[in-house]
């Protein structure tokens, strides 16, 4: 199924599903893979610490958040498929990244644990025929389809990868 086959686009989550071309789930699930294995590892370790602006998050820290978040969309992504009646209970994602110690990490590590994930993630939606790609839940305090929770992933990791792109790599240039 595409991006298209998503009636009505969520709220709040449309911002990330958009950033997806209108493509097959499994198709953008590769393409999500492929930009993960071209980050450049040298480029983001020589930031560290860095932020591009006060109380912003460090590499270290997006790229956490990015894991956390595909583990806890994976699960409702799941349970939806499953038809699990319960609302899943939100998350706050500053709490997550305060409390995640993302610098004692580094960026190898990060970006192999964000492939095995990814990999996980496609596995399990690679499981899911249409009928259970359509199967809806309540997220947050939007209803989505899996099939949406699917494109969201993908959305989500670019998102963060073009904030990496455009508001981090420039740093380099100044130091």
């Amino acid at each position: 199924m595409k991006k298209s086959d998503i009636h009505p686009m969520p709220e709040y989550y449309d911002r990330y599903i958009k950033l997806v071309e209108d493509i097959e789930l499994s198709d953008a699930f590769q393409e999500s893979l492929r930009e993960i294995t071209m980050i450049d590892l040298d480029r983001l370790g020589s930031l560290k610490e860095t932020t591009y602006a006060p109380g912003k998050w460090t590499i270290n820290d997006i790229l956490q958040h990015v894991i956390d978040a595909e583990r806890i969309q994976s699960y409702r992504s799941l349970m939806y498929a499953r038809r699990e009646p319960n609302t899943p209970a939100s998350f706050d994602s500053d709490l997550l990244a305060l409390n995640a110690k993302a610098d004692r990490r580094n960026i190898v590590d990060l970006v192999a644990e964000l492939k095995s994930l990814r990999l996980a993630t496609i596995a399990m939606f690679n499981s899911f025929d249409t009928e259970t790609l359509l199967n809806r839940g309540i997220s947050w305090k939007y209803e989505v389809s899996v099939l949406s929770m699917g494109f969201f992933l993908i959305g989500h990791q670019r998102h963060h990868l073009n904030v990496i792109e455009e508001k981090y790599i420039p740093l380099l240039v100044r130091t």
